[in-house]
């Protein structure tokens, strides 16, 4: 049995929940689309998706490959030390694109890596640089070196990782607290308007929080953010959530649960309506430009679609692009076109905004 639904039950069904029902793998045997609505709104779909002619085909055998769930149970060190290997596995397929130089280090007692791009830094550019916060779901770090190689090629300027204190050992705000150390320190080697932050998913949560305390705190704001696949309220879960894994359309998915905590371990005991831990509820006005970045099978579409209008109301220099079929941070995989152009406009946006044309 496979689960098949569409982009359509996001944009016209999906209201409050979903519970996804199945149909036979042979697609000649499938029966027609379907939609059931409870009182409440919520909707018992039957989809077929077809993949879309507007994939590369790289991208489209992407897709079909087959995937394979997390064990049930898994312990935390188990996850560490899956999502260790995948994504040591990744920074060598891009290292094949982008050979980098990655120093190990520590900022305001803080580790991090340094990727500097092989072909060297400009003298023009030396005076820049860009901080990242990884993505991992706030326990394990699945993106140091696969967000920062691409940009740090790309941009032919230093980047910064920032591998922050990881929950459950550490819940909020102990990640924002050590975001918030290293940008305090590298203001003293760097100007405020030559410094960008950006991360993805985990990541793109935690820069939009860093820069709501930088903001509490008086502290300059960086040139622009990256806010790539995020959400930006925790007393909610966004309506793509309901329909999409990790992986898009492939992979378990529970129904969901209004009681559970989303990303429970990073909240810990803290108000998920706080202002810090959830941007939609602080005061946006001021924040820098920022680049927001998604796709249609990412479960945090939704979610990333509400903080960028919430960016827009207050006034702020926001942009949102979105990615047709692709799943929860596609630019992890190194080669493909898809990748390429996101990487391609995430380094133009902080370029123009590090006015570096």
């Amino acid at each position: 049995m496979r689960i098949n639904f569409s982009l359509m039950a996001i944009l016209s069904v999906l209201i409050v929940g979903c519970v996804l029902t199945t149909h036979r793998s042979n697609p000649s045997e499938m029966e027609e689309d379907r939609s059931v609505m409870d009182a409440d709104g919520t909707a018992y779909l039957t989809r077929v998706v077809p993949v879309p002619n507007t994939l590369t085909a790289e991208a489209r055998r992407s897709l079909a490959r087959k995937v394979i769930d997390p064990p049930l149970g898994e312990t935390l060190s188990e996850k560490r030390k899956r999502t260790d290997a995948y994504h040591h596995a990744d920074a060598e397929a891009y290292l094949a694109f982008y050979p980098s130089h990655i120093e190990e280090g520590s900022i305001a007692n803080v580790p991090v890596r340094w990727i500097t791009p092989a072909a060297g830094v400009p003298d023009n550019r030396k005076g820049y640089v860009l901080i990242n916060l990884h993505g991992g779901g706030f326990t394990t770090d699945s993106g140091s070196l696969t967000e920062s190689i691409p940009i740090a090629a790309l941009t032919r300027t230093k980047v910064v990782a920032v591998l922050y204190r990881l929950a459950p050992e550490h819940p909020f705000p102990a990640a924002v607290d050590d975001a918030v150390a290293v940008y305090r320190e590298l203001l003293k080697s760097y100007k405020p308007n030559h410094i960008v932050v950006y991360g993805a998913s985990a990541g793109a949560i935690l820069t939009g929080e860093m820069a709501v305390k930088l903001k509490i705190l008086g502290i300059p704001m960086p040139a622009a953010l990256g806010i790539l696949s995020t959400t930006g309220d925790f007393s909610t879960v966004g309506d793509t959530q309901a329909v999409y894994t990790v992986t898009g359309v492939a992979g378990r998915l529970s129904p969901p649960n209004p009681s559970q905590q989303f990303l429970a371990d990073y909240v810990g005991s803290a108000n998920p309506r706080d202002p810090v831990l959830s941007p939609l509820y602080a005061d946006l006005k001021g924040m820098p430009p920022t680049l927001f970045l998604s796709s249609t099978r990412d479960m945090m579409l939704s979610s990333t679609t509400v903080l960028h209008r919430a960016f827009l109301r207050a006034g702020v220099d926001s942009q949102l692009v979105i990615f047709e079929a692709l799943n929860h941070g596609f630019w992890y995989e190194a080669g493909l076109p898809e990748t390429n152009e996101a990487n391609d406009i995430i380094a133009h946006f902080f370029l123009k905004n590090l006015d570096l044309f």
